[in-house]
């Protein structure tokens, strides 16, 4: 890592454009940062860097690595550190990530006000996050401002209007997370929602935080959604959530559930045998192996058929969850795999809980959302630009109302698997 003090950025220009480095931009820019960094200490200092002077208050004392993010690249800076009192640019911190500021900010809380030991981590852990964050050059104000512009821009995406419709295939989930209310550590559910527009593109739909995952969070949840424009939903793929089905019967008028298959196999499983789990899973997976609904409404009947006597439990719990389980067949094949399990959401929900384990407990709602907010707001964004999520003409299809058959033929084939 180069650290400039006193630099002839003109040679240095000249050489770099005439050596046709491949990454003479990059180097470019961090060649300017750190010159100005190091313009930014020195004046703390009152003298330039090992210069000698009756005027100098301060010294350097080592640097911070730091990356920083740009168009042109990441850049591992050298943060100029002093020996009292601290350095750290605030045009580096606005350039941060949403979800890195908002990190930054509910650490910076909690550490601010003494209170790490609420976060669930140790002092160590905490100090090196403050480290790592470059929190220790933060002071309450300027955190204090950082959190305020974040709320708003969260505020912002959470209640923007959903114009982007119709919304044919929508996911739900919920995740438990831990805030500090009223001098006790509870548990709350953040409910997330996500969809696919008009144009094929997965969006964010929105995200709320309830005391209790019940009816009445979803009805809430799912009327502010559609109070903000949601509309035109045919599927929502999710777990059994308690009350969700109700409330999607409630608020969303046409549409279908599809209980997540991965979920549900787990379901099963607590129902089922130990010894008979292995062969009662490959019964299961074979009827989402079929190439058409009817022959996936056929194998159903047939793995209901050769259960019924061995297990009636398993048969019974299955033969229960046939309409749910089976949503995604009235929809075209080539997108099944997409719209029968909430897989793509748990991957969001992985990248949730990567952020939020840093915290552990938050200080308040406000931070939880705040956080969760943010990491969905880039996750939205970075979904815009990536490829669509489901092809124009298979979405048109999906629109149009489809029944699967579920006539059989008089003489059952033999069970498949």
């Amino acid at each position: 890592m180069t650290s400039a003090h006193d630099i002839d950025l003109p040679a240095v220009l000249a050489e770099r454009l005439t050596s046709c480095h491949p990454d003479v931009l990059r180097e470019l820019l961090a060649t300017f940062i750190h010159t100005l960094m190091g313009a930014e200490a020195d004046a703390l200092c009152g003298a330039g860097y090992g210069q000698r002077s009756a005027e100098r208050t301060n010294q350097r004392n080592g640097y911070r690595q730091r990356q920083f993010d740009t168009r042109a690249g990441s850049l591992d800076l050298a943060i100029p550190k002093l020996r009292h009192g601290s350095y750290f640019p605030d045009w580096l911190l606005e350039r941060r990530k949403r979800a890195e500021r908002a990190l930054t900010t509910v650490v910076a809380t909690c550490y601010l006000l003494g209170v790490s030991y609420l976060l669930g981590v140790s002092t160590r852990r905490m100090d090196k996050l403050v480290e790592t964050l470059g929190i220790t050059s933060l002071s309450k104000s300027q955190v204090s401002v950082m959190a305020k512009e974040l709320d708003a821009a969260v505020e912002a995406f959470r209640t923007r209007p959903l114009d982007a419709g119709p919304y044919t295939f929508m996911a739900a989930d919920a995740l438990v997370l831990k805030v500090r209310e009223a001098g006790r550590v509870v548990n709350v559910h953040a409910l997330i929602a996500t969809g696919v527009n008009a144009e094929g593109y997965r969006e964010i739909l929105g995200i709320d935080v309830t005391t209790a995952e019940d009816g009445a969070g979803w009805l809430t949840f799912l009327r502010a959604l559609t109070a903000r424009g949601l509309s035109g939903v045919r599927l929502v793929t999710s777990d059994a959530h308690a009350g969700l089905v109700s409330a999607i019967g409630a608020t969303l008028p046409g549409a279908s559930w599809q209980r997540c298959r991965t979920h549900y196999t787990t379901n099963l499983m607590a129902v089922t045998p130990k010894s008979s789990w292995p062969w009662v899973r490959t019964l299961v997976h074979s009827v989402f192996d079929q190439p058409d609904a009817d022959s996936v409404a056929a194998q159903y009947d047939r793995v209901i058929d050769a259960l019924v006597d061995k297990m009636p439990k398993v048969a019974a719990h299955l033969e229960d969850a046939r309409d749910d389980l089976l949503a995604f067949t009235a929809f075209p094949k080539q997108i099944w795999r997409q719209i029968w399990s909430n897989n793509p959401q748990e991957r969001l929900n992985k990248e949730i809980r990567r952020r939020t384990d840093v915290v552990g407990i938050f200080p308040d709602r406000n931070a939880l959302i705040r956080l969760v907010g943010a990491v969905l707001a880039e996750q939205h964004d970075e979904w815009a630009e990536s490829r669509r999520y489901l092809g124009l003409e298979v979405l048109s299809k999906s629109r149009v109302d489809h029944t699967p058959s579920t006539e059989q033929e008089d003489t059952p084939a033999a069970l498949t698997a």
